[in-house]
């Protein structure tokens, strides 16, 4: 799976301890991040993790971009929702799309763990059907329509 890790500064030492402490699950998958996050997730848990740009330079809208696409299976977003941040509708426009494109969202670290076992038993492999489900109705050769 494709997972996009995403923190503000507050919670940036939350979610490096996060793929630390999870790492035997996350070393199994691709992994992308927002700037600073990626980079301190790739030094502290010595994963390989594609580096997307910082998040109010556009980093957020990059990987909103991804998951229009269908190219992100999983987004973990430790936001701080009690700062007013510059770059807001960004956020709001990120989270939206994870609703609008089925994309499971843990904006917590409860939820994260939540969705990060999930994923370890084999629960979220719903997503890989739905794509072969649309890959069929794209080629035109779904009959159940």
């Amino acid at each position: 799976m494709n997972i996009a890790l995403v923190a503000h500064d507050i919670h940036k030492n939350l979610i490096v301890d996060f793929v630390i402490a999870y790492k035997h699950i996350f070393q199994k998958h691709t992994l992308f991040a927002t700037g600073t996050t990626g980079k301190r997730i790739s030094e502290a848990a010595k994963l390989e993790v594609t580096r997307l740009r910082s998040g109010p330079l556009g980093g957020d809208q990059q990987i909103g971009a991804m998951i229009a696409m269908d190219d992100i299976d999983l987004l973990i977003f430790f936001r701080d929702p009690l700062s007013a941040l510059g770059h807001e509708p960004d956020i709001s426009a990120l989270l939206r799309l994870c609703d609008v494109q089925r994309i499971p969202l843990a904006t917590n670290v409860a939820t994260a763990e939540m969705l990060i076992r999930a994923m370890e038993s084999g629960f979220l492999s719903w997503r890989e059907e739905i794509r072969k489900y649309d890959t069929l109705k794209l080629n035109g050769t779904d009959n159940s329509i």
